[in-house]
């Protein structure tokens, strides 16, 4: 049994690692994965296992980009880079929206917008907003194309758009982030790197959030899942972001908007299949 529930984590952790970090919607993919494999544990636990296991993939942002996230240099002698400082202060106030609404409501986000239908609706919405943005932007050169180039005022604009995904389920964190980058100027490859360093308080703060309402009281085999799950987000969000950096030098966002749109088409469907049909 306990190896079961192991592999279950694993599966989960590798649809976290892939989905989280393209805008594709993590909730959206999770919640159809989760009609089929159910973990043969608590309700409380299986909700704080699908958001902690956020903090493995948050690492992988750590790895890949330590050189640009960590404002210290020591190699001949001590180095403040200030505009890493200058950087984190903006990620900190492009972070403070979501963060306000996550810890006055979380639990009645969840219960209000938490369901097959909303999902499916931003997914549709926001895959097709990608696709218009995509066109508009078309031929434009970007506004801004490096982090340092990114004033508070737009900080706060794109910390808006992650704000959208924290009530919204199915927007997708990245996705809404992205989109809101792209929209107010930014090139691919800032948009989705400020929105990697921007995860990781995002993710950082609900996990340790989930965490605290859960307990610290946790089984064997509880412990052993979880660390499963973390582990192999972290070990697939190598290799997705390094992925998507690499696409985006070369392509648009585009395909990413076409897949939101079938895949929400998907969801709706299922839960009318589930809900008027079959029932």
């Amino acid at each position: 049994m306990g190896l079961i529930e192991i592999f279950k984590a694993i599966l989960f952790g590798i649809i976290e690692g892939i989905t989280e970090w393209l805008p594709i919607s993590s909730t959206g993919h999770l919640i159809l994965f989760d009609e089929f494999v159910h973990f043969n544990m608590s309700d409380e636990f299986k909700e704080m296992f699908l958001v902690v296991i956020q903090l493995g993939a948050i690492l992988a942002v750590v790895l890949l980009f330590w050189n640009k996230l960590f404002p210290f240099s020591f190699k001949q002698k001590p180095i403040i880079k200030k505009e890493i400082f200058s950087m984190w202060f903006k990620i900190v106030v492009a972070s403070i929206p979501a963060a306000v609404v996550g810890l006055l409501w979380d639990d009645e986000i969840d219960a209000l917008f938490y369901n097959h239908i909303t999902v499916s609706i931003a997914l549709i919405v926001f895959g097709i907003l990608f696709i218009i943005i995509e066109d508009r932007n078309k031929g434009k050169a970007p506004k801004v194309r490096t982090i340092a180039d990114i004033t508070y005022p737009l900080a706060i604009t794109i910390g808006v758009f992650q704000l959208i995904a924290a009530v919204f389920p199915g927007t997708s964190r990245s996705g809404a982030t992205i989109l809101g980058a792209l929209l107010i100027g930014l090139s691919r490859t800032v948009a989705a790197e400020f929105t990697f360093f921007l995860a990781i308080p995002a993710m950082a703060g609900a996990s340790l959030l989930k965490i605290v309402k859960f307990g610290f009281d946790y089984t064997n085999l509880e412990i052993a899942v979880l660390f499963s799950g973390m582990i192999v987000a972290f070990l697939v969000s190598v290799f997705v972001i390094k992925f998507l950096m690499g696409y985006i030098k070369k392509n648009d966002f585009k395909v990413f908007g076409w897949y939101r749109i079938f895949l929400g088409a998907i969801v709706l469907g299922y839960y009318v299949i589930n809900t008027f049909i079959i029932k």
